[in-house]
């Protein structure tokens, strides 16, 4: 149908994908392309991704207005966008679409009949805080379309409920948990403190000195807005990393911009992806129901003090309880196994629209049991 669109075998597909994955290329969307390449590996899947064509003055002034003209009225102007434009032959179960915000709903009109040829049409909106739906209401009326929505943060929900009157659902955020998994390699914890990401200046600074002046290996970004040359190295380092940590260090989402959260208090990633690397989180959890229901097992996240200087008698104390901390590596990768990889998560959407899962989905179920299995045997064992 078009050179973008990827197709995951010579079988007719039943899922559809529109990714940003050729032209975005943020650290901070990772996640959500593991996401789709794990939809990949277990379901039949074309992917559409959109390239921009050439830039020119022309095509530079049309894509600003485009995009102004939609995030002011939810509106597509009757110009050529400034990306190409796929028209689809075959039919689809379902049509998924993961955005970040709001604004990238924009994108749906790389896909002029997207929804004639999908009988399922599902978008999962990753970030949109409470405080800023009704400003953002002529974007949302797009999701209308939808025949459900999910959303990763959970008290944003029923606003946008409301507003595009569909199904509106919280989705929690998930790992590719075999992939994050540990075992059986086992690598060795050569990493004493793992940080990627937001962290409190003055945790950071504590865990600089303990680096400085002792024989301690903190690893931890050094750079800011963040892009990847390729997701798939990136995404195998992160992995390596958090599988080789020892302790990784975990907050809640923008805990230090409570102007742009609004004081809202939600789950993010970094939990899950600590957890299914098998680390030991030292944080600071967020404050609201769907932890407690995601993370319900003990010492989830070991928590910090709001004065961060004794994290070297935290560290050094949890290093003398050898089997406690046996304990928090299993109970974080067997819950991830069981309960948070993607296809947990890709089960949810299926059954929210009335799609049985496919061959694929049960069969990465029982994989990822059987590796369960494996981790606790393999523990039971060594005590």
């Amino acid at each position: 149908m078009s050179k973008n669109l990827s197709m995951s075998s010579s079988v007719a597909s039943r899922v559809l994908i529109l990714s940003m994955r050729s032209f975005e290329s943020r650290v901070g969307r990772s996640f959500l392309f593991e996401f789709e390449y794990a939809v990949c590996d277990f379901e039949q899947v074309d992917v559409f991704s959109p390239d921009f064509l050439q830039k020119n003055s022309f095509s530079k002034l049309t894509r600003k207005i485009s995009r102004s003209t939609f995030e002011s009225t939810g509106k597509m102007i009757p110009v050529k966008p400034p990306f190409d434009q796929l028209f689809l032959e075959q039919e689809y179960d379902i049509f998924l679409f993961i955005c970040q915000y709001p604004k990238e709903l924009y994108f749906l009109n790389s896909i002029k009949n997207w929804r004639n040829k999908c009988r399922k049409a599902v978008c999962w909106l990753d970030e949109l805080w409470a405080k800023d739906v009704e400003k953002l209401k002529p974007q949302l009326t797009v999701l209308k379309e939808f025949d459900h929505v999910f959303m990763n943060l959970n008290s944003s929900v029923k606003k946008v409920a409301e507003i595009i009157q569909r199904p509106c659902s919280f989705l929690p955020p998930g790992v590719d948990a075999i992939k994050f998994c540990p075992y059986p390699l086992q690598p060795q914890r050569s990493i004493d403190v793992c940080s990627i990401g937001r962290r409190p200046a003055s945790v950071h600074e504590s865990l600089l000195n303990l680096a400085e002046h002792n024989n301690f290996f903190y690893m931890y970004d050094t750079m800011r807005e963040l892009f990847v040359r390729d997701y798939h190295e990136h995404r195998s380092l992160y992995r390596n990393l958090v599988k080789r940590s020892r302790y990784f260090i975990a907050y809640k989402p923008k805990f230090d911009l409570i102007n742009q959260t609004g004081g809202q208090e939600e789950l993010n990633v970094r939990f899950f992806e600590g957890a299914a690397g098998g680390a030991v989180m030292l944080g600071l959890p967020p404050s609201c129901e769907a932890f407690s229901q995601n993370f319900d097992w003990v010492d989830v996240v070991i928590p910090l003090n709001e004065d961060p200087s004794d994290i070297a008698q935290v560290i050094a104390q949890l290093d003398s309880q050898p089997e406690r901390l046996a304990k928090i590596r299993t109970d974080n990768i067997v819950n991830s196994l069981l309960r948070h990889d993607w296809v947990y998560r890709w089960e949810k959407i299926l059954n929210a629209v009335g799609i049985p899962p496919s061959p694929g989905v049960i069969k990465r179920q029982v994989k990822l049991k059987e590796l369960a299995e494996i981790v606790t045997e393999k523990i039971s064992l060594l005590n």
